[in-house]
């Protein structure tokens, strides 16, 4: 089943998106933040050298972006690869995954609740990275680390991935799906002050965001059970060759 490359790319970015600003992820990534760079909080606010934090702050949050995205990128790997070998059912785990996504998104929005999801499993550092190499493999621990807690968001693209016939269409949409949730955290450190005054506001509204990654949820599986993508598709080949 060959998917709209176009909706497939929305799709897993706005999950990134979502996943960014989760209520178990958003909350720490001053944290990170200041972890990865080994920088007070402090000097990050300061205005006096800012500048000369700007490079080692750049370095460290690309390198942390890459960590994960070595492991979400491998997970769609893995998802297509596996999609592949069961091709015959691949029917069935479209249907099946999109039924389990609606459900995930029904207990996002709060309608049922599934304890199974509330848990977290956090790999604690209690000492700083070793330079850059410390803060790819901080990367890798966070995406082990917080995949509990994003796992309804990352599950739909990895279903979605495991519906695709072709083995690299894991690999872009996780590739999209981490730059999703890296390029909100390479803009947050480099504008920390900006950040701080927009998690705020984005914190008193974070019921909302939790309902919209629902609804987000819902409309996917509903996409998947009844095979609207391909529907999607081929309107979207007419479009383009009127």
């Amino acid at each position: 089943m060959k998917q709209p490359q176009e909706i497939s790319a929305l799709i897993a970015f706005s999950a990134g998106l979502l996943s960014f600003v989760s209520p178990c992820v958003l909350p720490l990534i001053p944290s990170y933040i200041t972890y990865i760079t080994g920088v007070s909080f402090k000097e990050l606010t300061h205005a006096s050298g800012r500048a000369k934090l700007r490079w080692a702050t750049v370095f460290h949050s690309l390198l942390f972006i890459a960590g994960f995205s070595t492991v979400f990128i491998l997970m769609g790997a893995s998802a297509s690869y596996l999609g592949q070998l069961f091709t015959r059912y691949q029917y069935w785990i479209m249907k099946g995954g999109g039924v389990l996504i609606i459900i995930l998104g029904i207990h996002f929005i709060g309608i049922i609740n599934l304890p199974f999801l509330q848990m977290e499993k956090r790999f604690e550092l209690r000492n700083r990275p070793l330079g850059y190499l410390g803060s790819f493999l901080v990367g890798i621990i966070f995406a082990a680390g917080w995949t509990p807690c994003i796992g309804p968001i990352l599950s739909t693209i990895l279903i979605y991935a495991s519906t695709s016939q072709d083995f690299g269409t894991g690999v872009l949409l996780l590739a999209i799906y981490s730059m999703g949730l890296g390029v909100p955290f390479f803009l947050s450190s480099l504008a920390f002050n900006s950040f701080l005054s927009a998690f705020e506001r984005i914190k008193r509204g974070m019921r909302v965001v939790t309902i919209v990654s629902g609804c987000f949820l819902v409309a996917i599986g509903i996409l998947l059970v009844t095979d609207t993508f391909r529907e999607i598709n081929t309107y979207l080949n007419i479009f383009g060759n009127p």
